[in-house]
C-alpha cells in the first residue's frame, strides 16, 4: 500500500484517486472548491462518470479514500502528488497553466519530507521541466523531489475501465528511478509500459489525441463528399476499416469531436507548433473541418425548412457532447443550438444527465422531460448525441407528435429508409441519396452523372 494525494476533484482527479484507492493504497484528494469537497464527503459526486459512485462509495467505506480542502492533510504522509488540474484553452488555444502553477507552488511551500510530483492533467511540452523549477524556486528549504510526467488516456464515459485496462501507461522524468517508482503503482493493472524523457511522454499525449480528431475529421470531410456522390459514409467506413492498416475505430461520420480533451489538445498542439516556429497545416484542417461539420447540421435545418428558422421550433435530441457524460464542455449541440436561436428559433431539448450542467450555464434553450415533448409541436428534431435510450424511441409515436416530421440525424443512429417508411423527410450526414433517386443537396432535374459512370 502507498500513500497517495490527488490534488483536483475532476474527472482526472476523481477517476484517478478512486481506482488507485481500490487498487488497495491510501488515498487522499485535495480540492481548494469547499462546496464540491462538502459534496463528496456527503457521496454527492460532482461528476456524471458510470461506475464511479458506486467505486467511491466502497473506497470510502474501506478507509482507503477521503477528501480534503486542506494540502496540508493531503501532504502529510504522501509519497507521491498528482496534478489533476483543470488546464483550459486561453482564446489563441495555449494551455492555460494557472492552476498547475498554483498546485506547484503550493506543494513547494508545505512539504516537508521527498515526494515524488506527478503531472496527471494535459500540459504542453515542457511543463514538467517548469513544474520542477516552480518547486526549486519556492520550497523554504531544499527538500528531495522529482517531477514525472503520467498522461492519461481516459475516455468520459468510460473511464474507470480505460484505467484499470490500459492499452499502456505513459511515464517520463529527468530521474530515471523516480519514473519506475510511478510505474510500480500502475504495475496491478498489467498493461504495457513506456518510460521515457518528460517532453516525449508530454507529446505522446497530444499525438495521440491529435491522430484521433484526425481521424474522425478525415471520415467526416468524407461524409461531405459522400453526401454529394450519392454514397453511403457508413458504408464506406466498414469498408475501409476492415482493413488492417486501417481500422474501425474513430470512423463514425457526425457532427465532430467536442468534450474537454480533442478540442483543447488540437488547439494547444497547433499552438505550440507556431509558437515554435513550424506550420501545423493538418492540425489546422481538422478544426476547420470540425467547425464546418458543426454548420452542417445547421444548414440541413434551414434546408429542409425552406430556408429560414425564424418563429419555427426545433427539437434537440442530446446535448453532452458524447453519451455517457454530463460533460457539455465544446459540445456540438450547443454550438447548433446558439446558431438556430439566434436566426429566431425555439428549442427544445432533452439530455438523459446534462440537463443541470445545462440549465446551470444559462444557454438559451427550453429544456423538456424526455425525448417525446422535445418532438411534441416541433417543426424539425435534430438527434446529436446517441444516447442508447434515443436509439429505442418509437418513432412513429415521435413523427406523430410533430408539426412537421423533418429528422436531421447527426449521428447517423437511424436507418434511413426505415425513417422515410415512416413517413420522416430524414437526413443523415453522409449518407448519400436522398430518398428521391438523386444525391442530397440535389433535385432530379440538377442532378448529373458522376465522372466515370
Amino acid at each position: 500500500m502507498k500513500n497517495i494525494c490527488v490534488i483536483g476533484s475532476g474527472y482526472v482527479g476523481m477517476v484517478t484517486a478512486t481506482c488507485f484507492a481500490d487498487l488497495g493504497n491510501k488515498v487522499i484528494t485535495v480540492d481548494i472548491d469547499e462546496k464540491k469537497i462538502e459534496k463528496l464527503n456527503q457521496g454527492i459526486m460532482p461528476i456524471y462518470e458510470p461506475g464511479l459512485e458506486e467505486l467511491v462509495e466502497r473506497n470510502v467505506n474501506a478507509d482507503r479514500l477521503s477528501f480534503t480542502t486542506s494540502y496540508e492533510e493531503g501532504l502529510k504522509d504522501a509519497e507521491f502528488v498528482f496534478i489533476c488540474v483543470g488546464t483550459p484553452s486561453a482564446v489563441d488555444g495555449e494551455a492555460d497553466l494557472k492552476y498547475v502553477r498554483a498546485s506547484a507552488t503550493t506543494i513547494a511551500e508545505l512539504m516537508d519530507h521527498p515526494l515524488i510530483i506527478i503531472n496527471k492533467s494535459t500540459v504542453p511540452v515542457g511543463t514538467g521541466d517548469w513544474v520542477a523549477d516552480i518547486v526549486s524556486r519556492s520550497q523554504p528549504e531544499a527538500i528531495d523531489f522529482a517531477v514525472v510526467s503520467c498522461p492519461e488516456f481516459l475516455r468520459e464515459g468510460s473511464a474507470i475501465p480505460d484505467f484499470m485496462n490500459p492499452d499502456r501507461n505513459v511515464f517520463g522524468s529527468t530521474n530515471r528511478e523516480a519514473a519506475e517508482q510511478v510505474a510500480d503503482l500502475y504495475s496491478p493493472l498489467n498493461a504495457p509500459t513506456v518510460i521515457t524523457d518528460i517532453r516525449t511522454s508530454e507529446m505522446i499525449k497530444y499525438a495521440s489525441n491529435a491522430f484521433l480528431a484526425t481521424r474522425i475529421s478525415f471520415i467526416n470531410e468524407i461524409s461531405i463528399i459522400c453526401e454529394r456522390l450519392g454514397a453511403d459514409v457508413m458504408e464506406v467506413a466498414r469498408g475501409m476499416g476492415l482493413d488492417k492498416r486501417i481500422g474501425p475505430h474513430f470512423l463514425n461520420a457526425g457532427v465532430g469531436y467536442g468534450g474537454s480533451c480533442f478540442p483543447k489538445d488540437v488547439k494547444a498542439l497547433a499552438n505550440m507548433a507556431l509558437t515554435h516556429g513550424t506550420h501545423p497545416q493538418l492540425l489546422s484542417a481538422v478544426m476547420d473541418i470540425n467547425d464546418f461539420q458543426r454548420k452542417q447540421v445547421a444548414q440541413k435545418v434551414r434546408e429542409l425548412l425552406g430556408g429560414s428558422v425564424d418563429g419555427r421550433t426545433i427539437g434537440v435530441l442530446g446535448i453532452a457532447f458524447k453519451p455517457n457524460t454530463d460533460d457539455i464542455r465544446e459540445a456540438p449541440a450547443l454550438t447548433v443550438i446558439r446558431s438556430l436561436a439566434n436566426q429566431g428559433a425555439t428549442i427544445k431539448a432533452y439530455d438523459p444527465v446534462a440537463m443541470e450542467n445545462v440549465s446551470n450555464e444559462g444557454h438559451n434553450v427550453n429544456l423538456v422531460d424526455n425525448a417525446y415533448a422535445v418532438a411534441e409541436g416541433a417543426d424539425a428534431l435534430i438527434l446529436m448525441t446517441e444516447w442508447n435510450e434515443f436509439k429505442n424511441l418509437d418513432m412513429k409515436r415521435i413523427k406523430g407528435m410533430m408539426r412537421e416530421p423533418l429528422l436531421v440525424d447527426g449521428r447517423n443512429i437511424y436507418d434511413p429508409d426505415e425513417m422515410r417508411d415512416l413517413g420522416f423527410v430524414y437526413r443523415g450526414m453522409g449518407r448519400g441519396y436522398n430518398g428521391e433517386g438523386v444525391p442530397n443537396g440535389h433535385t432530379a432535374e440538377d442532378a448529373a452523372p458522376v465522372a466515370g459512370d
